[in-house]
């Protein structure tokens, strides 16, 4: 794909660019608890921005159910993420009231060189994620806000989707991959093609089923998988033991069987467990064997024991990735686990890739130096997909347009 470095070199002084960024920050009300997607767009934002272009943005919040007409749920609204990128880059950033409407063409009509606007959430646009004509409608809506400039695809957290600020805009005008989106598939390149060893996969998360795919094509390729989060009582009945309570995907146990059978020196399984009597942070709890589990009670948490066990294969790692809490890490009596296996990574002598989404935000929240990861991902489902094999619309777009 064309770069960042290759647009800026082809001149962009008072110029416009047309910038897709991942600014889908989680909020707590209207206040954002986790800058990182804003942060990880700052280097690509702040080249254009010295070199002269007038830079607008196209980003999402959320998945908004009502969305028209624009501004009626103030959850959907970019404002929070203006602000905070206002202060930020120490500038003024104008949030348009629309997406392709009269007030976004008065933000990009009222750029100055090194200036910067930001559309309104673009899925408050219906044929964003519409049929392939009216996402094709939309982008040459977006390409005509900025006559003369070029599309800058850096919303890694977005390219596996087929959606019109992705993938057709890409097609409407001169197009470049930013500094964020060449890191991130240099990254999981380095993952899928000859990575160094032993390498290490921890996956998490609820359910089998959202990471099957990547447990198909990971298992033959790595040297060790650790299985923590919700999805790992789904392999431990497939073991034979009685969970309790605990999440299950009874349609997976099966599957689970299989892969524990085919792959039985390279799968790792939690040990013991931290059990609630319900789902609450005031729950009874205990540590148990996970051979122990009480009748009803839940597992929500690896316990001390799998941390040390993890954290012995990831000692000797060289290279490792990781997606997926180990636990319900948001609530404190069940953080340990998730919070125990980020520090084993962030010590561990290995390239460690963080896959984004929750791991990214409990590292975050345990507040880990990000400087002690090889890279922190801005995109969860992105990089799984990827590291699943698949092609990823955004990308393959702008290696076909270069």
């Amino acid at each position: 794909m064309k770069t960042l470095d290759d647009l800026i070199a082809e001149g962009v002084q008072d110029r416009f660019v047309l910038l897709r960024a991942d600014f889908n920050v989680p909020l707590d009300g209207y206040t954002i608890t986790d800058d990182g997607r804003i942060r990880a767009a700052l280097p690509t934002i702040t080249k254009l921005v010295g070199a002269g272009a007038k830079v607008l943005v196209m980003a999402h919040l959320g998945r908004p159910k009502d969305p028209e007409p624009l501004g009626r749920d103030r959850r959907a609204s970019l404002s929070p993420v203006a602000a905070r990128l206002g202060e930020l880059l120490d500038q003024r950033v104008s949030l348009a009231e629309d997406v392709v409407g009269q007030s976004a063409h008065d933000v990009a009509g009222a750029l100055m060189p090194g200036g910067i606007g930001l559309l309104a959430n673009v899925r408050c646009e219906p044929r964003e994620t519409g049929t392939p004509s009216e996402r094709d409608a939309l982008a040459t809506e977006l390409a005509e806000l900025v006559p003369g400039g070029a599309f800058v695809s850096d919303g890694f957290g977005v390219v596996h989707r087929e959606q019109a600020s992705v993938y057709e805009i890409a097609r409407k005008l001169p197009a470049y991959g930013g500094d964020l989106v060449a890191r991130e598939t240099e990254v999981l390149r380095r993952l899928t093609g000859d990575p160094a060893r032993p390498y290490v996969v921890i996956l998490g998360g609820s359910k089998v089923s959202d990471k099957l795919a990547v447990l198909t094509n990971l298992l033959p390729k790595v040297d060790t998988l650790l299985v923590g989060g919700a999805m790992c009582f789904t392999f431990l009945v497939a073991q034979g033991h009685d969970v309790g309570g605990s999440k299950l995907e009874s349609d997976q146990i099966d599957t689970c069987r299989d892969l524990l059978g085919k792959y039985a020196d390279t799968l790792v399984l939690p040990s013991d467990v931290v059990v609630a009597s319900e789902f609450s942070a005031d729950a009874d709890t205990r540590t148990v064997s996970v051979s122990e589990i009480p009748e009803g009670w839940m597992g929500l948490d690896v316990g001390p024991e799998t941390v040390s066990a993890f954290g012995s294969r990831l000692a000797d790692a060289a290279t490792v990735f990781w997606n997926g809490p180990m636990g319900v890490f948001e609530m404190a009596p069940f953080a340990a686990g998730t919070t125990g296996v980020a520090e084993a990574v962030a010590d561990s002598p290995a390239f460690s890739v963080i896959g984004g989404g929750d791991s990214a935000s409990a590292i975050r929240a345990a507040g880990l130096d990000e400087e002690r990861f090889g890279h922190i991902s801005t995109g969860g489902g992105a990089s799984l997909e990827f590291l699943e094999g698949k092609e990823l619309p955004g990308i393959a777009v702008l290696e076909e347009e270069a």
